[in-house]
């Protein structure tokens, strides 16, 4: 890969570069779609795809987050009849060019280790669609409430093919893949860099739970009593997330002896009320502040005592945002820090005496 080069495009040229890419890509990015918000003449900002430089919405942070493109709330996996089954089909034979922000790009990470590493064994589902994304960095020019990329390291990437500055006028456009390289030729090279965040408003103090000692203290500490009051339980926050994966699997039967029909996947949540259900009727966590511990303590320990790249978290802020009850996520992370420190505390008051 050679070093990247920056240009400068009018809209006009970025819609005739994107009518060019289009017939190799699929061009994904976040569109604002009016009054489909949560309340009455809320609009909501959702990835879908685009082919038109004035469609994308770079101005504000998208509602859900980038990994709908690659596992979509709803996916048939395969059909089947009493003696066979078949693989679904992509319903678009060409690659993918998905348009997210560093934190955006990052969380695909987490999403690449657990559908990829989770078990040793990759899941086709998630690997077909994933070989034919490439990604498209938007810049943060500015930083919205919650942010706070800095503080669990996600605010910096590398997985981006090319990298987009968005104006009202144009964009300013790096390019650091050679297959984007043709693209471009005959456009005008400028000296513009690329940026990323450098600092939060937002400064969380993230948790760091070393040992599963700690974590088994941590799930006894009073600090989770409160979200039996708060929380609602209703998995806004994963849903929304950019980094969970929950899902639930159903058959859809299409006739009355159930031998024809197909599997789909569905976004879930570890939130939700009887997503942990067993047989019989058993269940791992009956109260809402349990099923909220869970969620915490596996972002914060569970997924990085598997994997050993960090929390389970790049800090986009959109739990927060989407919480109906304003249940704030750093909040929370700033919560157990201090409950951490209050129980090594009292291990060393322990040792000492």
């Amino acid at each position: 890969m050679r070093s990247p080069k920056t240009y400068q495009l009018t809209i006009a040229d970025i819609n005739k570069l994107f009518a060019v890419l289009k017939e190799k890509y699929a061009i994904y990015a976040p569109v604002r779609i009016p009054s489909g918000g949560r309340y009455s003449g809320q609009d909501s900002i959702l990835y879908r795809e685009v082919e038109r430089y004035e469609e994308i919405e770079f101005r504000e942070r998208s509602t859900y987050a980038m990994k709908e493109v690659i596992t979509p709330i709803t996916q048939t996996l395969f059909y089947f009849t009493d003696d066979e089954f078949r693989e679904s089909k992509l319903e678009d034979s060409r690659d993918l060019l998905v348009f997210g922000r560093a934190c955006d790009i990052n969380a695909i990470k987490i999403q690449d280790q657990i559908y990829y590493e989770n078990g040793g064994i990759a899941d086709p589902f998630y690997q077909r669609r994933r070989e034919k994304v490439k990604f498209a960095l938007i810049e943060c020019q500015e930083q919205f409430d919650g942010c706070f990329c800095c503080s669990t390291g996600s605010n910096v990437t590398d997985m981006h093919s090319i990298a987009f500055s968005f104006g009202e006028d144009g964009a300013y456009i790096e390019v650091k893949d050679d297959c984007f390289s043709k693209y471009f030729d005959g456009c005008g090279e400028t000296d513009y860099e690329i940026t990323f965040p450098a600092e939060n408003k937002l400064k969380v103090d993230f948790p760091v739970i070393d040992n599963l000692d700690l974590a088994n203290k941590l799930k006894s500490h009073p600090m989770w009593d409160e979200f039996d009051a708060r929380c609602i339980a209703c998995g806004a926050c994963t849903v929304a997330c950019s980094t969970c994966t929950c899902f639930e699997t159903t058959d859809i039967i299409y006739t009355q002896n159930g031998k024809a029909g197909e599997r789909r996947r569905t976004c879930s949540s570890c939130m939700v009320d009887g997503f942990d259900r067993m047989a019989r009727g058993a269940c791992f966590r009956h109260k809402i502040s349990e099923k909220y511990r869970y969620k915490i303590l596996h972002k914060v320990y569970g997924h990085n005592a598997r994997f050993h790249t960090g929390p389970m978290c790049v800090g986009c802020g959109r739990c927060s945002a989407r919480c109906p009850q304003l249940i704030g996520y750093p909040e929370t992370l700033n919560k157990l820090s201090k409950a951490i420190k209050e129980i090594k505390q009292e291990e060393e008051v322990s040792h000492a005496q």
